[in-house]
């Protein structure tokens, strides 16, 4: 444990993501009560100081603070809406934080049930991915109230390095949505230029450190290019994770009647990846898309 106990929190989803966000709130000094469907994450965070708890509002109960790290926009209504949820068996600070990456929409509207009974309620994704949650370096987009956003700073700052309030309820979810929206343009941009050098009979490896010394360069090409070039699909954000974010991204755009064409695009092609059984790969698995699409055959040293 790093500093004294400071406050408590009662944690629920304990996945690749929030189990190392629950260990960052631990060592940073909190008291942390857990829960997970699965017993074994429960009991990997118990042997590094947490409390167990048997449901979402048994963890949440005697807590200054609740936060949801969950799959999508269903796991957190049930967790927050449904019977014996947060909203009939409140966290005793009375603020839930949902940091998952789920529906703008679906978040106004439990935040405008919790606010009717005196419950405050922010979103709050993150974007720095697995390797973000484990160093407590991620970015966090909050939404909602600026006076709830000042009680859970403290809780983020355990977590995360790069922290804005954006705006109201669902705000914070826009502008995840806005982040995954660029992440998967990028993904596919490297895809095909990948693709292209291959072709060409190009050293991928060579063409990547090429393109990160100019204006090319990215967090993905980084962090994902050398992957894409071994054939390492190896799960950090899973496709199938990256495909239901940007279904999130079209509902809202269709709602909002904003075009987004290159976004359609590279759906089509997560839709192709999980179709040949990648949904459980990682990001860079998106690469083998180009594989089959240009008949490529990989070599050892070039993709």
């Amino acid at each position: 444990m790093g500093r004294e106990q400071q406050g408590s929190v009662g944690f629920i989803g304990l996945g690749t993501m929030g189990r190392e966000m629950a260990r960052n709130l631990l060592e940073a000094g909190f008291a942390v009560r857990v829960f997970d469907i699965a017993s074994t994450a429960i009991d990997e965070l118990v042997a590094r100081g947490a409390e167990a708890a048997s449901s979402p509002a048994d963890a949440a109960r005697n807590a200054d603070i609740a936060i949801t790290m969950l799959p999508d926009t269903p796991q957190v209504e049930e967790v927050v809406l449904g019977a014996g949820g947060l909203l009939a068996d409140p966290p005793r600070g009375r603020l839930v934080v949902d940091m998952s990456t789920i529906s703008p929409v679906a978040v106004q509207r439990m935040a405008a049930e919790l606010k009717a009974v005196g419950i405050d309620m922010l979103d709050a994704p993150v974007s720095g991915g697995p390797v973000g949650a484990k160093n407590a370096a991620l970015s966090i987009m909050v939404g909602g109230d600026a006076e709830a956003f000042a009680r859970a700073l403290p809780f983020f700052e355990a977590m995360g390095t790069t922290i804005n309030h954006v705006g109201g309820p669902g705000s914070g979810q826009a502008v995840k949505l806005c982040n995954q929206l660029i992440c998967g343009i990028n993904i596919q941009a490297i895809c095909e230029a990948l693709a292209l050098g291959r072709a060409f009979g190009v050293d991928l490896d060579q063409l990547r450190q090429v393109l990160l010394g100019g204006s090319a360069a990215s967090w993905m090409l980084d962090r994902l290019g050398p992957s894409m070039i071994a054939g390492d699909d190896a799960a950090g954000f899973r496709i199938d994770l990256m495909l239901k974010d940007l279904r999130l991204v079209q509902e809202q755009a269709l709602a909002l009647s904003v075009p987004l064409p290159a976004t359609a695009l590279v759906t089509s092609q997560y839709v192709e990846a999980r179709a040949h059984g990648e949904g459980a790969n990682g990001n860079q698995a998106l690469f083998r898309v180009y594989d089959r699409m240009a008949n490529q055959p990989r070599h050892p040293g070039n993709g």
